[in-house]
Order: C-alpha cells, then sequence, then structure tokens
C-alpha cells in the first residue's frame, strides 16, 4: 500500500471512529511572565517557568498542588520533576514531550495534556514553555562549529546556516511555482504589527509599522525583509488543561479542545532539503484530520493564531489549511483580510511572533483561550472557534482548535 493510500485510509478511519478528544478537556487556566527583548530578562528561565504556572493557577482558581502533569515542547530545558519539586506536588502522574525543534510542538503538546486527561493518567496538566535566549543561545544565529557533520555538511559550505536561510527556500519555490508577490508576505508583518499596538505586552507595543517602513527594510535573505521575520525573546508561558467536567466550576470561561493533532508529511524530515514535496509547511497530512476531530471546516473558523517563524510559513500555512487556494493568496492575502475588526479572517490578534513575543507560539495558544474568553485586546465578536497553527516547515507541526461549547 502505498503513502497516498496509507493517508486516505487513515482520514476516511478518523472520520467514523469514536475516539476523539472533542469537548473531552478544556484550558482553564493562561500564564505569562513578562516578555522581553532576548537577553534582557533579569531572572532565570526557570524561575520564570515557575512564575507562568503559578499564574495560570491564579486565574484558573486552582492551587498550584492541585496539578500533576506537566507537558512541553521544543526541548525545553526546565525538567518536570524539578518543577515538582519547587511547587511542592505530591504525585506527579505524567509528563510528556513532543520532540523536534521550533514551535510545530505547541499544539502537539496541548493534544498531550488532553489526552492525558481525558485517559485518566492525569487531572490536571501544565503545558509550558521557557526561553532565555540571552542565557543560553539565539535561535536565529548560525551555530559555530569546527566541522559540518551529517546534513548540515550539505548546506553549511555553501552559508545555509540559519533558521531563516533554510526556511526561504521552501517559501521561495512556493511564491514562484504560484506567482506570489511580496505583497502577501508584507500583509502579514503590517497586520501583527497593527494588534500589537493594542496589546501592551507586546515587546513591539508603541512600535508601530508602516508599509513603507516595511518596503524599506533589510533583507534578511530572499523574501524575508526585517519585518518578516519573528522576535527573539526571554519569558515564559504557561496554560492548564483539565477535564470539561471540572472545568464548569472553576473561574474562568472554559476554551474547550475541539481538535489538537501533530504529524508531518511523508519524508519532510529527509536530510539536505530532499523532501519530496518541498514548497509546503508540512500540514497538508494534519489540517484533514483536525477538522475531522473537530466536526468543522475552514469556514467555520472565527480567528487564527498562525505561527510566524517567518511570514512564509504563514502564508502556506494558511493555504494548506484551506482558508484560500495557492491561485487567491494575492487577493486574499491583505491588511484588511486580517484586521480584528471586520476581517474574513481575523489573524494574530496579540501581535503573534513577530510583534508580542516569540515564546515559541505558546503565546499563540494563549491568545486563542483569550478570545474564546472575549478578553482579548483585540476581541473578535462572539467568537465561536478559535485556531492555532504551530510550527510550520518543521518536522512535526500540529495545530488545535479551541470552541465556546464542548461541542462543535
Amino acid at each position: 500500500m502505498d503513502a497516498e493510500t496509507h493517508l486516505v485510509t487513515d482520514l476516511e478511519a478518523n472520520q467514523v471512529t469514536d475516539r476523539t478528544l472533542r469537548g473531552r478537556t478544556a484550558v482553564v487556566g493562561i500564564g505569562e511572565t513578562r516578555y522581553y527583548k532576548h537577553g534582557t530578562s533579569p531572572d532565570p528561565e526557570f524561575k520564570m517557568v515557575l512564575e507562568a504556572i503559578l499564574a495560570a493557577c491564579e486565574d484558573a482558581g486552582l492551587h498550584p498542588r492541585d496539578i500533576d502533569g506537566f507537558a512541553s515542547f521544543s526541548h525545553d530545558r526546565n525538567d518536570p520533576p524539578r518543577i515538582a519539586a519547587a511547587l511542592g506536588l505530591p504525585d506527579l502522574r505524567y509528563s510528556g514531550m513532543v520532540w523536534g525543534g521550533g514551535g510545530g510542538g505547541g499544539s502537539g503538546a496541548v493534544a498531550h495534556a488532553a489526552a492525558a486527561v481525558a485517559t485518566g493518567l492525569a487531572e490536571v496538566v501544565v503545558v509550558f514553555r521557557g526561553l532565555a535566549q540571552g542565557q543560553f543561545g539565539r535561535y536565529g544565529r548560525g551555530d559555530r562549529v569546527q566541522a559540518a557533520e551529517g546534513p548540515d555538511a550539505f548546506t553549511a559550505p555553501y552559508g545555509v546556516l540559519s533558521p531563516a536561510q533554510n526556511f526561504a527556500m521552501r517559501v521561495r519555490r512556493f511564491m514562484w511555482e504560484h506567482g506570489i508577490g511580496q505583497e502577501a508576505l508584507r500583509a502579514i508583518a503590517l497586520t501583527s504589527y497593527a494588534h500589537a499596538q493594542r496589546n501592551p505586552r507586546a515587546v513591539m507595543y508603541g512600535r508601530p509599522l508602516s508599509a513603507e517602513e516595511y518596503d524599506h527594510s533589510r533583507l534578511i535573505v530572499e523574501p524575508f525583509r526585517l519585518f518578516d521575520c519573528c522576535l527573539e525573546s526571554d519569558g515564559a508561558a504557561a496554560v492548564i488543561v483539565t477535564s470539561g467536567g471540572r472545568a464548569k466550576d472553576l473561574r474562568q470561561k472554559p476554551a474547550y479542545i475541539a481538535a489538537a493533532v501533530q504529524g508531518s508529511g511523508y519524508r519532510q524530515a529527509a536530510a539536505a532539503h530532499n523532501a519530496p514535496d518541498y514548497p509546503t509547511s508540512n500540514f497538508k497530512t494534519l489540517a484533514p484530520r483536525l477538522y475531522a476531530m473537530a466536526g468543522v471546516g475552514p469556514q467555520d473558523i472565527d480567528v487564527l493564531q498562525s505561527y510566524e517563524n517567518f511570514t512564509g510559513g504563514v502564508l502556506m500555512s494558511i493555504v494548506e489549511h484551506g482558508f484560500c487556494r495557492p491561485e487567491e493568496v494575492n487577493e486574499f492575502f491583505t491588511p484588511e483580510t486580517f484586521a480584528f475588526e471586520g476581517g474574513r479572517l481575523p489573524l494574530n490578534t496579540s501581535g503573534g511572533n513577530l510583534a508580542e513575543c516569540y515564546m515559541h507560539g505558546l503565546e499563540l495558544i494563549i491568545e486563542a483561550v483569550r478570545q474564546i474568553r472575549g478578553t482579548s485586546s483585540c476581541q473578535v465578536p462572539e467568537v465561536k472557534l478559535s485556531m492555532v497553527t504551530s510550527g510550520p516547515m518543521v518536522q512535526p507541526v500540529s495545530s488545535s482548535i479551541y470552541s465556546s461549547e464542548p461541542g462543535p
């Protein structure tokens, strides 16, 4: 059976199975530290993680000792047993990590937490991420090594050293194949910066971006200009997941987890840029499963938080989640389409990775929850379904949908 036949069989099975997370769990608490430009946090990373978790507990109306599980992603350095010891937890019942670098595991970590709660492995699971790039290393900088080994041996000698350089080639290929102009990327950047001006938590709050400034900003690597690239930040964030039944009795309006899935396409991790489907954000196999689990389609989504490592990843993610076709991108991708006030697809309403902060996308999940609660600084009216795409262009990627009601 070939890969395409496997995919069809798996999707058909997912559409008829009763094994689903839909509505069984909810996000009930959110917490963040102040977000800093990289290298400027006065506190150690571990302390910031504890601060974010305590803030999430206060938000939910839970005692820290109610926590009995943790989930994280991207090789987070902050070990759950150490966190449990610091918080004095009586029982650590669950600890999970989504493998893979970057922010591809953000929604996947929510899926882990929801699965643990839904199956009784734990009762209250914290999804967290801590970053102190000033205390460890900067993600945007190429590695400095004596010799290039393994896959790097095929790229580093030719100057492909940083994430921007690696991802730009996929995006440039996609734009070339479909005749997409730079204006589409500009629309994403302008939207994130515009929304950040209403968000006092955002690192770029008070620093608006105009089309002229974008157009005259320096090129990092084609097609990415300076404002196409995410921030580099210090800070921590946390969300608390518990059962849908328990969520009804807690302090905040629940954001029910309608769907949370992760995955990767055929040979997307092939070394040295040898993936057979090259110009992709890697959501093609995942998106159908996401919508099938939630029982909805892209036309039902009220607001989208789409991970911006670079604006090109957002472009491909939106297409691969079915919001528009590749040939419609030039028309669809405008600041008017993405605006929180009256937009067809309100996008990155907190400022996202480009202008709020870079917490590996966990802050996007927090903003999705705020939209369900009705407490965003760029609140979209009457939000019933709020969606997050986590990634893109890494392996694995993940996505999640949050609902104001247990059912779709």
